[in-house]
């Protein structure tokens, strides 16, 4: 760890896995007297840390990245959002030194203190032209990802469904996979529904998500056990 032991440290959750392992995060925080924060669907993002902090008067933090999954964005995203944070801060702007690797076991974190890069404001932007037009797909998968949904288990099966994708040969303009919060129909969780199709799931566990990805997604045969009635209201007439 650097000398300057009264720098801020921030962890930041790399993926929705480590919003659901929050209290992990933060005893790893309290364990390094680091805050904690997120990249993606968990609060506070990692900009709004880097503006507490630095309004705070700090004149260097330091960025850690944390995945304890296996399908976290690289940590070349965790520079990216740094950078883009450092670029946009109007006025004073601190150091902003990031990890050159990711924290993978709670163990790990002295170590990638000890790798770090700051950042210059000449880091990737948020656009590209690969990110212009909305992805080809054919199928849209929203998987679950509300408080019972996450209880029983829908982190494993949203991530064995993307791996068989990828095993399948899927890509995002095939399937486009994105993580939602509560979808209702609680009492099936972890549930999944699949789109245009209108066709929900229910309990899917991960062996139930690597048959929905070979048999629906890419055979286009629905699933029958799992799936869930689906009602639709008539629309009231004027």
């Amino acid at each position: 760890m650097s000398d300057r032991a009264a720098d801020p440290v921030v962890l930041v959750g790399m993926s929705v896995r480590e919003v659901q392992a929050r209290d992990l995060l933060l005893g790893l925080g309290r364990e390094h007297g680091a805050s904690v924060a997120f990249l993606q669907l968990g609060e506070p993002s990692l900009s709004t840390e880097l503006t507490r902090l630095a309004d705070e008067g700090a004149d260097r933090i330091v960025v850690v990245g944390v995945s304890l999954g296996s399908l976290a964005p690289a940590v070349s995203w965790l520079r990216r959002i740094a950078g883009h944070w450092w670029r946009e801060r109007p006025g004073r702007r601190p150091v902003v030194d990031v990890g050159t690797a990711l924290v993978k076991e709670p163990g790990e974190v002295r170590a990638v203190l000890g790798m770090l890069r700051p950042v210059t404001g000449a880091e990737a932007g948020l656009e590209s032209a690969a990110w212009e037009d909305v992805p080809g797909h054919r199928h849209q998968v929203l998987v679950c990802r509300g408080p019972r949904c996450t209880a029983l288990g829908s982190d494993r099966s949203a991530e064995a469904l993307i791996l068989e994708l990828m095993r399948l040969g899927q890509g995002d303009d095939d399937v486009l996979v994105t993580h939602t919060g509560c979808q209702f129909p609680c009492n099936h969780a972890p549930v999944l529904s699949v789109q245009p199709d209108d066709v929900w799931y229910s309990r899917v566990d991960p062996d139930t998500a690597r048959t929905i990805a070979s048999e629906h997604l890419v055979e286009g045969r629905v699933v029958e056990p799992h799936r869930l009635p689906r009602i639709r209201r008539a629309r009231e007439s004027d």
